[in-house]
């Protein structure tokens, strides 16, 4: 089927800035709740949320084989579980029902009075139900700066990391959307110098710059998903903010890597830009340094150029843009990541989330945390405000931005923008 909704010569009748993130070639897809209190499936062009439930129920997508309350859940998983020709039938349609040459929608104004809205009529939600949630570890740049940090430079890469994508089973019931504010964590850490561990709040809170992807239904128990097939198994991207609390981590990831410093919280940008919209912009990635087992060699461009920033915002002060990074560095493709998750025959289902690791690039200005960013603390940044950071205070906001650009089109995902608060207070029976 062709993308017809890629059309870069495609204007909308709706107001588009000339440097949104979601021009009509865009279509990216979200749940949210209206001004009436009601949750629907929905996308966006510019600044208008458009309510693809409403649009469903007065037959725009007639020809379209959907059920009649595909958009009318509180979760995009049954749409996602579709399939890839679904996702693009309704993506092409949307953008025909919004293209500047149709009236049909346009001029109807009370149709139009139900299913379009402004961004701050409307509260996003988390997209999707989130059954199950990995954590891989991708980037050369970054596994190399923690392994130099931890270990020594000459073995900053452990046996297997030019092997295999590296990952984790993270912890699903704490990723929430953007906007929802987190608390400063609790656990045991190994202070210096010390031979017993103490309990008490996290006093290295760090962020990580990464993405993350969502998969439909991709395969039955023991079936594994070739590495040159996975991509039609991934539905769409979103920016992912993996919050992690390093001392808590240095004490407890030996034997079995993270826990309590990372099942926190993570949090996600609320509308998944799909694959089909990234299309223009794939790219090579890094080359192999080693010869890659056959399920992992991967044919044709495998990365996406998509240019990334971390901003940290103290309170009652403006922003600062701590780092500049790009997905491309990954070192391993999400198609490689899903490929070797599944060649055991792990199944994956719709609305499972693969966290790419964090991001960094070769320059101290690219790093993707703040454990590189201050190199442990020992290069603290200095905010707008005056103050320095080593990492994240309380009350600081973490925001995250991405988006791709070319030959005059941009496709970008908004903002993941996250407050840290203090640790959490029961409230006292009065």
């Amino acid at each position: 089927m062709p993308l017809t909704a890629n059309n870069p010569d495609r204007k909308s009748w709706l107001h588009v800035d000339k440097n949104s993130d979601f021009p009509i070639q865009n279509i990216p897809f979200g749940v949210f709740l209206t001004r009436d209190d009601i949750i629907t499936i929905g996308t966006r062009i510019g600044d208008t949320a458009i309510d693809l439930g409403a649009l469903h129920q007065l037959g725009y997508f007639d020809g379209i084989p959907l059920t009649d309350d595909i958009f009318l859940q509180d979760t995009l998983n049954d749409f996602i579980a579709d399939g890839r020709n679904t996702w693009r039938a309704v993506r092409n349609r949307i953008a025909e029902i919004f293209d500047a040459e149709n009236d049909t929608l346009k001029n109807n104004v009370k149709h139009k009075e139900i299913v379009l809205f402004r961004l701050d009529e409307i509260e996003m939600q988390l997209p999707v139900q989130v059954g199950d949630y990995t954590d891989f570890y991708s980037s050369i740049e970054h596994a190399t700066n923690v392994g130099t940090m931890f270990r020594d430079p000459d073995n900053a890469l452990l046996p297997n990391w030019l092997h295999i994508p590296v990952g984790y089973h993270g912890r699903s019931s704490s990723i929430i959307p953007s906007g929802i504010p987190v608390h400063r964590p609790q656990g045991q850490t190994l202070p210096a110098g010390a031979e017993e561990p103490v309990f008490g709040p996290s006093k290295l809170v760090d962020f990580e710059l990464e993405m993350a992807f969502i998969t439909t239904d991709a395969n039955d128990l023991g079936e594994p998903i070739p590495v040159d097939e996975a991509e039609e198994y991934i539905f769409g991207l979103v920016l992912f903010n993996d919050w992690s609390a390093r001392d808590i981590q240095k004490w407890e990831y030996v034997p079995l890597g993270p826990f309590l410093a990372k099942n926190f919280a993570s949090s996600i940008s609320p509308w998944i830009v799909t694959l089909d919209a990234l299309q223009p912009f794939k790219t090579d990635g890094p080359k192999p340094l080693k010869k890659q087992l056959p399920y992992l060699q991967q044919k044709g461009q495998k990365s996406y150029d998509i240019n990334l920033e971390v901003a940290i915002q103290p309170e009652k002060a403006k922003e600062k843009v701590v780092s500049k990074s790009n997905f491309k560095y990954m070192y391993w493709s999400m198609s490689q990541q899903l490929a070797h998750h599944t060649v055991n025959g792990c199944p994956v289902n719709s609305g499972d989330m693969m966290g790419s690791g964090t991001i960094s690039g070769s320059t101290p200005d690219s790093y993707g945390s703040m454990l590189e960013l201050s190199w442990r603390g020992e290069k603290p940044l200095k905010m707008a405000d005056g103050t320095e950071r080593k990492f994240i205070n309380d009350n600081d906001t973490v925001i995250m931005r991405g988006y791709c650009e070319k030959d005059g089109t941009r496709i970008g995902f908004g903002e993941v923008k996250t407050k840290l608060l203090p640790v959490f207070e029961p409230k006292k029976n009065k």
